[in-house]
């Protein structure tokens, strides 16, 4: 196993002192989930401290653990590099890190798609190279620089999300990363609880450009109206090389047609000029736009465009984020649950119903939407909520449930025959989702993370292999 993180290496990015000599070939910021040979950061934050677990992972077999203040507290038996703030502490092996890399390093932000297409490309530079890429949505404040610091010296390229929620964040990530090649997905109102406007969102995606040289690229969403003011954006940083992606003729990677079908899209597209064809392992136009910014990073940072789109039919979605099951309910009755439950936005929802619309559902089945409150969104939120309806019409949803204070607004704008039940949270709704399933059904599960709409995912893979007669709904037939 690649030796991260040694003593003396650690000290130097540090300024810490080790007690012990010891060999990492990981880091690791949470007690619950470290592995053995982990390098332990004990972080302070409002509700926790790191310091008060180091016993927990010294009997879990963490190679060390980064503390600081007196040391007679922690146990005798465990390496401890003592440093006077470990949250700095994360930081500066985050900067090590980056600074003893070769890689060729990508940044991927947006207000939507972000995750996906960091996976995606991640997973095409792997069967290339050796790739180091953030885990999950680890894009934050502390997320990025516990990403950074897991990076092997050894990597050909690397690929990290940036996340923000506020004006600023962005930039302070950037400098940390100094990415090559920096991805914008898209512009959307997401997070506008905390800002003025879109175009003020905007800005703040375009500060993904302040850790890079004249030497970089950045990689626009062609399609985005706010196309042009990210454009300037970079090239008033002096960003040498700027690329569009989207169906837009001038687009330099430009989608050129597509099938989308249940579970997965058949796609052509152009790429400087070459037309290349090939399938895309999970459904919905959004993964279509997002692979073409996938491609358009792959060239940017020198590797094979053709080899890397004979991956995307290998992609599956990560959990709370499309991913299909089939439930069994009994007596050889099933339905599907489709678990879009990890986030949502306006924009989402919109491209999580479009998937809905394509799955195919058994003659009596019906397209059931399970949604919860999209947060942060602001003063604008209540029309956000209500102008979903239309969507879900036009695209022939059957039943839809819904749940909190802002999908009452959109349970009001539905005509009545679509209403499934509304509840003021997803744990008083599950209840009645499940009683409502019956075989042949699709059900689509959607909200904001803090609306907890996984509950109502869990409350309906618990039906899974119990028997009993198929469960009939009281609406939508």
């Amino acid at each position: 196993m690649t030796t991260l993180w040694t003593a003396i290496e650690a000290q130097r990015a540090t300024g810490g002192n080790a007690t012990k000599p010891f060999s990492a070939n990981g880091v690791s910021i949470d007690s619950r989930t470290i592995k053995p040979g982990d390098l332990f950061v004990a972080l302070r934050g409002p509700n926790f401290d790191g310091h008060e677990f180091v016993a927990a992972v010294r009997d879990r077999k963490a190679a060390a653990a980064v503390v600081s203040g007196p040391v007679d507290r922690f146990p005798d038996d465990l390496p401890l590099l003592v440093v006077q703030d470990t949250r700095r502490a994360l930081s500066d092996l985050a900067a090590h890190a980056r600074a003893r890399s070769r890689a060729r390093i990508t940044a991927v932000t947006g207000s939507v798609g972000k995750t996906g297409t960091k996976d995606c490309l991640a997973l095409a530079l792997s069967r290339q190279a050796p790739t180091a890429a953030s885990v999950g949505n680890l894009n934050n404040e502390f997320g990025l620089p516990l990403s950074l610091a897991r990076m092997p010296a050894d990597a050909v390229y690397g690929v990290y999300e940036l996340g923000m929620n506020h004006a600023g964040e962005i930039e302070s990530l950037s400098t940390l990363l100094k990415p090559e090649i920096a991805v914008i997905t898209t512009v959307e109102p997401v997070h506008l609880e905390f800002f003025p406007s879109e175009e003020a969102i905007a800005d703040a995606k375009a500060e993904v450009f302040a850790g890079m040289t004249a030497h970089g690229t950045a990689i626009l969403n062609r399609d985005n109206h706010h196309f042009a003011r990210l454009y300037r954006h970079a090239s008033e940083a002096g960003i040498g090389t700027i690329l569009g992606f989207g169906v837009h003729p001038k687009a330099d990677v430009r989608l050129v047609d597509c099938s989308l079908q249940a579970t997965s899209s058949k796609v052509t597209a152009s790429v400087g000029g070459d037309t290349i064809e090939f399938d895309i392992g999970v459904p919905g136009r959004h993964w279509v736009m997002n692979s073409l910014a996938v491609l358009a990073a792959v060239r940017a940072v020198g590797a094979d465009h053709v080899r890397a789109a004979q991956t995307f039919s290998d992609l599956r979605p990560a959990k709370g984020r499309g991913e299909q099951q089939k439930i069994a309910l009994g007596n050889g009755d099933s339905f599907v649950l489709i678990d879009e439950s990890y986030n949502a936005s306006p924009t989402s929802m919109r491209a999580a119903f479009e998937v809905l619309a394509q799955t195919e559902i058994a003659q009596e089945g019906r397209r059931i939407a399970v949604l919860g409150d999209m947060l942060e969104l602001g003063d604008a939120s209540a029309d956000m909520h209500a102008d979903l309806a239309q969507d879900l019409v036009r695209l022939g949803v059957d039943v839809v449930f819904t749940a909190g204070p802002m999908m009452g607004r959109l349970a009001n704008a539905l005509p009545t025959a679509m209403r499934g039940g509304h509840a003021a949270t997803s744990g008083c709704l599950a209840p009645r989702v499940t009683a409502a399933v019956r075989d042949g059904d699709v059900i689509m599960v959607k909200g904001s993370l803090g609306s907890q709409m996984r509950l109502v995912v869990d409350a309906l893979q618990s039906l899974d292999g119990l028997q009993g007669p198929p469960r009939r709904a009281a609406n939508g037939g």
